[in-house]
């Protein structure tokens, strides 16, 4: 049986492809900040239910933030040490492809892939990934932590969307064929 429930990545990276300069130092990303300009992140959440998180970025985020910002939806923390389950929050040791496979078979609404750069990889390997919503920030950081690593099979993709804002921020949406 067929659902329509799809795995999406929207995340951020430089134009040469860091998601995180050394130290997970993000502030690259504040050279697009702009006061009431989301770049469509409200609308894609808006659709989702369900969250897949790597454990380093889950770590990231709570050490940076007060409440975690996915509190409402069901969240897996991808990782290899367990933990018990905190509200909404599940800490998953096993396969992730039967996690993804399991998810998609039930009906809800669309899974976000959060970040980082091992999920997403991981995913790409197995080609999981629906939708790939990249936002290019107009820098050229020169190292850092690389969204695409070696070692996933080519993939063809189309492109659903291109969205240009006057940050600089270019916003590309392509969908797995």
């Amino acid at each position: 049986m067929q659902h329509n429930r799809h795995l999406k990545l929207f995340i951020a990276m430089s134009l040469d492809g860091y998601i995180a300069q050394h130290n997970d130092d993000l502030s690259f990303l504040s050279l697009v900040e702009k006061a009431g300009e989301d770049y469509g992140y409200a609308d894609f959440i808006a659709n989702i239910d369900t969250v897949l998180i790597g454990r380093k970025t889950y770590d990231w985020v709570m050490q940076h933030t007060d409440v975690f910002p996915h509190a409402d939806k069901t969240t897996y923390v991808i990782t290899r040490t367990a933990k018990p389950r905190t509200e909404n929050t599940i800490f998953y040791t096993d396969s992730l492809l039967k996690l993804v496979h399991d998810l998609k078979s039930k009906p809800g609404m669309d899974i976000y892939c959060d970040g980082g750069a091992e999920l997403v990889n991981e995913l790409l390997k197995h080609k999981l990934l629906d939708d790939i919503i990249i936002s290019i920030i107009p820098v050229l950081l020169g190292n850092g932590l690389s969204l695409f690593k070696e070692g996933r099979p080519e993939q063809h993709l189309r492109l659903h969307a291109v969205k240009t804002f006057d940050t600089g921020l270019t916003q590309l949406h392509y969908t797995r064929l």
